[in-house]
């Protein structure tokens, strides 16, 4: 592993048979977080789950197996999706969770997240002191021989009595028509009975996972087949879910596909009216579109903008002492309910409001208009600060004077690809198009 960054912008991820996801690696990643985490903890519990993928299994149990040589005592719960492990490690006082997913990539890939004994995503910070401990172990003395702990049907059932708890009324869904999409994943278990318990009409879709078929044409990445489903099944709205879980997107009773920007539209405008977002603002990444930060401007709510990844948005909540907060991808949280993102979550609080509010979804959204956005990538051979490169500064000023405070423009490099990336929104397509065109053709002359 020596030169080479293991950490990824969500974890560990790769394709399985390739390295890092293989044998000795993920072998030699168990042992040395347990004696890493043995630092804090005197031999330290350690939740293990993950979603459907036919190699989580096999991932799974390495890691259990360098856990267990390593002093730690691997707390196994099955197939659960992410924010479940985030919750459950908190409630069984772990040192840690281990997370075997890819996500929404398909089904030949697959990571390892790791969730701290609070329920929050590992930090950079402490990914590369790990790093750096994998690189140079400092060697522990084992207390004794460790074992391992099955909570699979407890914690399932804990995750779901998390879910579905309400103080209200014993069926606050009764009488809502509601599909989903669980994308052949960590959802795929839960989805249906989740919505059920609560009182919905439930037409569940995409939940027969036989390892190879997580997300393949279905949940949040193709919500192109739950769309036309709840179109011709006249349902009131639909959720798509990742193959973790952790995001969902929504689908208006027209079969409009809704992203996170419209359902933190919804959840904002629901907690402000009900005097529960205080202070009056939430947390969005630079993507978010500028529709959604005049939409709420008009209801007394204040967007405020981090970097792009729910670990940018949680630290912001954090910081800011802040409630609700997410990202387009459906990716969003509530942090006095959840540490990380929680797509059944996410789906049965924006239900409730859709519910409550008896109106249909696309009229909820009504006031939330969204700007074009236009978004536009370009190969380049270097990497220099754009405000140092003449033509791009001024086709860059030229951009933002144009669009003046009805826009936005957002130059970036990509973290992983030899690209940069123009992101441009305003209210008249033609001229951030144009804008583009002047942009791009100065990268393209200067950098490519």
């Amino acid at each position: 592993m020596s030169g080479r960054r293991l950490f990824g912008t969500d974890g560990i991820r790769a394709r399985f048979g390739e390295g890092p996801l293989v044998e000795e690696t993920v072998r030699r990643i168990g042992e040395q977080l347990a004696r890493f985490l043995d630092d804090g903890f005197d031999r330290p519990h350690v939740v293990v789950g993950g979603d459907t993928r036919e190699s989580t299994a096999t991932l799974l149990a390495w890691l259990g197996d360098g856990l267990l040589s390593g002093g730690a005592i691997p707390v196994a719960v099955g197939v659960l999706p992410t924010p479940a492990l985030a919750f459950l490690v908190r409630r069984e006082a772990a040192a840690a969770a281990v997370v075997v997913s890819a996500s929404h990539n398909p089904a030949e890939d697959n990571g390892i997240k790791l969730i701290d004994n609070h329920g929050f995503k590992w930090a950079t910070a402490a990914e590369a002191a790990f790093e750096s401990w994998l690189e140079h172990p400092r060697p522990r003395p084992l207390s004794s021989v460790s074992h391992s702990l099955d909570r699979t049907g407890e914690a399932r059932a804990a995750y779901l009595e998390f879910l579905t708890h309400s103080r209200e009324e014993k069926q606050p869904l009764a009488g809502l028509r509601v599909a989903l999409d669980a994308a052949h994943g960590a959802a795929s278990d839960l989805a249906g009975e989740v919505f059920a318990s609560l009182g919905a009409d439930v037409d569940l879709h995409f939940a027969a996972p036989d390892g190879r078929n997580i997300n393949a044409g279905c949940g949040s990445t193709h919500p192109e087949a739950l769309c036309a489903l709840v179109r011709a099944g006249r349902f009131d709205l639909g959720f798509a879910f990742d193959g973790d879980a952790d995001r969902a997107l929504l689908v208006d009773e027209r079969g409009e596909l809704r992203d996170g920007d419209a359902m933190l539209f919804l959840w904002a405008s629901a907690l402000a009216e009900a005097g529960t977002l205080s202070p009056a603002a939430i947390v969005a990444t630079s993507m978010s579109n500028l529709g959604l930060e005049r939409a709420l401007a008009g209801r007394g709510v204040t967007v405020l903008r981090c970097d792009v990844g729910d670990r940018e948005v949680v630290a912001m909540l954090q910081r800011e002492g802040l409630r609700l907060g997410g990202e387009q991808s459906g990716h969003l949280l509530d942090l006095r309910r959840s540490t990380t993102g929680d797509g059944l979550l996410t789906a049965v609080a924006i239900a409730r409001l859709a519910r409550r509010a008896e109106r249909p979804v696309s009229e909820l959204l009504s006031g939330f208009v969204r700007y074009p956005q236009l978004l536009r990538n370009v190969r380049v051979t270097r990497k220099l600060p754009f405000a140092e490169i003449p033509q791009v500064a001024r086709a860059m000023r030229h951009a933002e004077q144009t669009l003046g405070d009805d826009g936005r423009l957002l130059l970036r490099y990509s973290g992983t690809e030899p690209l940069a990336r123009i992101m441009l929104e305003g209210p008249d397509e033609g001229v951030i198009g144009s804008l583009a065109d002047d942009l791009a053709s100065a990268l393209a002359g200067a950098l490519g």
